[in-house]
């Protein structure tokens, strides 16, 4: 089992980031890539926001604990990537 870095996206400077990240988390979960980690994380996942200096924001990062193999394919199939909302 690895805990993996599900997703991940920055944010501007908002007055309650928690709050602010709940709809491009949900909107996350509606595509292929959010369904697929939702069914396949073992246990729940969990995000994190953590201020980014460099955007004068905050990067919201999911993560979950994938088996060895789903680790593999996830990051195969999607790496890695930022995205800025």
């Amino acid at each position: 089992m690895q805990r993996t870095v599900l997703h991940t996206f920055r944010m501007g400077d908002v007055e309650d980031p928690y709050l602010y990240a709940a709809h491009p988390i949900h909107a996350w979960q509606q595509t292929e890539h959010g369904a697929w980690c939702m069914k396949n994380v073992i246990g729940e996942a969990e995000f994190w926001c953590d201020p980014d200096h460099t955007y004068m924001g905050y990067r919201v990062t999911i993560y979950g604990n994938l088996t060895d193999h789903d680790a593999v394919f996830h990051e195969l199939k999607w790496g890695n990537n930022v995205k800025l909302v």
